[in-house]
């Protein structure tokens, strides 16, 4: 048997070894620069990290998140290669005999044979890319197949070596595929146990208008095949920009079911329609982020095609701001504030937020980002908002509750959101009836303050910021052309409103979650019969 193994291994060696030699005496016109050329460009994932950043900066949501899976297959491979791969198997690096000196190395590497670091790094950046963002993977590729042959073509590896590597990196791309699924899987808020709603259940669609946001991060990757395949009788609605209002008000004033694909500032549009027109509201997370879906409970299409099916929906809150008279109130928790009727209008009144709504920093930060973004670029527009943000000398001066305030932030959240950070994370019951109201006051420069309130979590006080919960707060005073955020949407501010938020308005399909098992649910019960 040892015999056996060692004829094995001798073979496989061989082979190798005249493959190697083969690679070495073949000459490719323009190869004897290029290869060489792309290997050094490779060195220390330096190749990659420049393509993750011209993605991160120019490319679409699904590039940029591509992106980042892309550059953190990388980095799992190149650890595991380094950490393990490496020192398991301590093969030397081939004699370069043979090999022209116009491709060997200026500096040949030091470290073992097996297996190949550059062509692990390589197929875990393509394999990540690929796997999110297939059309940008398929571009990817044929590079990290260059990069990978190059390491035979300069003598420093063996073909074996490069296969081995390649493997490993398609499985890192693989794991943090996994991994990220199982992340966005548990992203989604286990909570939120409201009660059951009364609502229609379409077992085929027949009464469901989707209206698709051909604009939203990932509307096109949603799982739209999975809800024709589902739900076969629902009417699908493509459309984008100006379109869109119009498109989701005729489609809830004649569906029995309005639904919508697309991120949260179309499921907000969704919503006013659906308000308006007392219809339940199927959301099928098709955005970037997906903040209201994620802490409803909804993890991807396949979840709201099985709620629709069954008629499983719940009742969620609504925040709400309503343009009032410029009086002030006597104090911050008022619960009783007058809120004008809806006026002909309606959707010129009041504006709905099913996640959020702020004045201050994040306003201003998104509007530098949506007049600059054309231009430059989605990643250059966030980092030139953001410095512009944090070099604010003048925060907003408004009067909360009849109260007079300098504030870099108003923060309402529609329910309390849990965690600290630079963001409130999640929230775990979207009924509460409250809004998560965060001060940031103003003073000194805004970047540390905000920072300081975000870390610092809701339901607490500094001699920076406030967080607490209220029923509505009036907010007056507000300079003109002041800028507003909701649910990502931007606006400018009226002179005065009212925050308020509305328990229980809005019906929307969200499964029913599996029960839990109770202390009874394994005990084992004697009968009669023994």
């Amino acid at each position: 048997m040892a015999d056996q193994e060692l004829t094995w291994h001798g073979r496989l060696a061989q082979s190798d070894r005249a493959l190697f030699d083969a690679v070495a005496r073949r000459h490719w016109p323009g190869a004897d620069r290029t290869l060489p050329a792309l290997g050094r460009a490779a060195n220390h994932g330096l190749l990659w990290a420049g393509a993750a950043s011209a993605l991160a900066a120019f490319g679409s949501p699904g590039a940029r998140r591509g992106a980042m899976r892309a550059m953190a297959s990388l980095a799992l491979a190149s650890a595991s290669i380094n950490t393990v791969g490496k020192w398991s198997v301590r093969r030397p690096r081939p004699l370069l005999e043979g090999v022209p000196v116009t491709r060997q190395p200026t500096h040949p590497p030091r470290t073992t044979s097996f297996p190949s670091g550059h062509s692990a790094s390589a197929f875990a950046f393509a394999a990540g890319l690929a796997l999110e963002s297939p059309g940008w993977g398929a571009l990817a590729l044929p590079v990290a197949a260059s990069v990978a042959f190059s390491r035979v073509y300069t003598g420093v590896h063996y073909p074996t070596d490069v296969l081995a590597g390649a493997a490993l990196g398609v499985a890192a791309g693989c794991t943090v595929r996994w991994l990220a699924r199982d992340a966005e899987r548990r992203r989604v808020s286990p909570g939120n146990e409201r009660p059951a709603a009364d609502a229609p259940a379409l077992p085929d669609g027949d009464g469901l208008t989707v209206i698709v946001n051909k604009g939203s991060g990932t509307a096109a990757e949603a799982g739209l095949d999975l809800l024709r395949a589902a739900l076969p009788r629902a009417e699908l609605i493509a459309c984008e920009g100006p379109d869109l209002p119009a498109e989701l008000a005729a489609a809830a004033a004649r569906s029995v079911v309005l639904g919508v694909c697309g991120g949260d500032g179309t499921v907000n549009a969704a919503a006013t329609a659906a308000l308006v027109a007392g219809v339940p509201l199927a959301v099928f997370p098709g955005g970037t982020l997906n903040h209201f879906a994620l802490d409803l409970g909804l993890a991807g299409a396949e979840d709201t095609c099985r709620a629709v099916a069954a008629g499983h929906a719940v009742k969620v809150g609504v925040g709400r701001f309503a343009p009032g008279p410029a009086r002030a109130e006597p104090a911050l928790d008022a619960s009783a504030v007058p809120v004008p009727e809806p006026g002909p209008g309606g959707r010129e009144e009041f504006g709905y937020f099913l996640n959020n709504f702020s004045i201050g920093a994040y306003p201003e930060l998104l509007g530098h980002r949506l007049r600059w973004g054309p231009r430059i670029g989605g990643g250059p527009a966030a980092l030139l908002a953001s410095w512009k943000v944090l070099r604010a000398e003048r925060p907003v001066r408004l009067r909360l509750a009849g109260r007079s305030r300098a504030v870099w932030l108003l923060f309402a959240g529609n329910g309390t959101y849990r965690g600290s950070g630079p963001t409130p994370r999640h929230r775990m019951s979207l009924g509460e009836g409250l809004l998560d109201v965060r001060l940031v006051y103003g003073g000194g420069r805004p970047g540390p303050r905000l920072l300081a309130a975000a870390l610092a979590g809701p339901l607490t006080r500094s001699p920076v910021h406030t967080a607490t919960r209220l029923r509505s707060l009036r907010v007056t005073r507000v300079p003109a052309g002041t800028p507003l955020a909701y649910d990502g949407e931007y606006a400018l501010a009226p002179g005065a409103f009212v925050l308020d938020d509305l328990p229980d308005a809005l019906t929307v399909y969200r499964p029913r979650p599996a029960p839990t098992p109770g202390p009874d649910t394994h005990r084992i019960t004697r009968t009669d019969d023994g």
